[in-house]
């Protein structure tokens, strides 16, 4: 699998699988799969298939956890995994909305989303 990038910034491109995504990020830090464990606490071999598209929607969980250790957007992860559909009328598609009473907004969705990686980075410490 190559690591695909877009020529203008260098950065992944956009059209990347999440398991390319992952790999060009791993790859650009550099980072070997057994210390992207150990960074993470995903095992090498969960992120190995991960990055061979084996594994296509991981656990929000280990999403996060791979944010944190590659140091790239959570919700970035969440896209790619499929759990936020892209576009201007971009809903999530997971359990989320099921926590409030009242249809959740866009923002509000994203509002939520950031404010459990915050949750989840202070549970680490």
């Amino acid at each position: 699998m190559s690591a695909k990038k877009d020529e203008s910034s260098g950065e992944p491109a956009k059209d990347q699988s999440l398991g390319e995504f992952l790999r060009t990020i791993r790859l650009s830090m550099p980072m070997t799969l057994r210390e992207a464990e150990d960074a993470s606490g995903v095992s090498n071999a969960y992120l190995s298939q991960l990055e061979q598209g084996k594994i296509l929607k991981p656990s929000p969980h280990f999403l996060h956890k791979l944010a944190v250790a590659y140091g790239v957007s959570y919700e970035a992860l969440m896209e790619k995994a499929g759990y936020v559909d892209k576009g201007p009328t971009a809903r999530l598609t997971g359990r989320l909305a099921t926590f409030a009473n009242k249809k959740l907004t866009a923002e509000e969705e994203q509002e939520l989303l950031k404010f459990l990686g915050y949750i989840r980075s202070q549970k680490k410490s």
